[in-house]
């Protein structure tokens, strides 16, 4: 993620929870507390979606930092999504193909089948840790 520059990683954050949202309406429930998420013009305009979007993101360069230990680096995260949240443990799968497709569309002919293949490794192996609190 460090490669990218600040303004990308603020687009792509913004881009792929926005995405989810949008594509899988389902997982707005989770964010009930976000305020209007009515239309794609609402969620594209929602402040707290794009916070969380960032955070999102941000969790995602720990994982590139720490691919030794997912489960590690992702176990109170897991714990919180599952415990308090309760959230299905296949929306961390879709959250993590939004990221592939966002990522595909900014890098255009960069983006070989080579490089998508290492995002879809990272973001299985990220969804993977995320449900490991699940029982």
């Amino acid at each position: 993620m460090a490669l990218l520059g600040e303004r990308k990683r603020k687009d792509l954050s913004f881009l792929q929870f926005t995405r989810l949202l949008v594509v899988y309406p389902w997982t707005q429930r989770f964010f009930d507390n976000f305020g209007n998420l009515s239309s794609a013009s609402a969620i594209m305009g929602n402040p707290k979606v794009k916070a969380h979007g960032k955070k999102v993101l941000t969790s995602l360069g720990e994982a590139i930092k720490n691919m030794d230990d997912l489960k590690g680096t992702f176990a109170h995260l897991s714990e919180l999504h599952c415990d308090r949240l309760h959230v299905d443990p296949e929306n961390f799968k879709l959250l993590g193909n939004e990221l592939v497709i966002v990522l595909a569309k900014y890098f255009g002919k960069e983006f070989t089948p080579q490089v998508q293949a290492a995002w879809q490794k990272m973001v299985a192996g990220v969804s993977i840790a995320l449900a490991h609190k699940y029982h």
